[in-house]
C-alpha cells in the first residue's frame, strides 16, 4: 500500500485552511458534554463494579 505524501499534504493544507479557532461559547459548551459524557459512563462502568462486588463475582 503507496501512500502519496505530497496528496496527503494538501488534504491536510486544505482542512487546516477551513478549520477555525473555536468561540468561547463552542468550547464551553463542548467541554460541558465530555464532562458530562466521561461521569455517565464512569458512573455506569462504577455502579457494575458495585453489582458484582456485592454479588461475589
Amino acid at each position: 500500500m503507496k501512500i502519496n505524501l505530497k496528496s496527503k499534504l494538501l488534504e491536510w493544507k486544505r482542512v487546516l485552511q477551513v478549520a477555525r479557532k473555536p468561540s468561547r461559547d463552542e468550547l464551553t459548551t463542548s467541554s460541558k458534554i465530555c464532562i458530562i459524557g466521561i461521569a455517565l459512563i464512569g458512573s455506569i462502568g462504577f455502579g457494575i463494579f458495585l453489582v458484582f462486588a456485592f454479588l461475589g463475582i
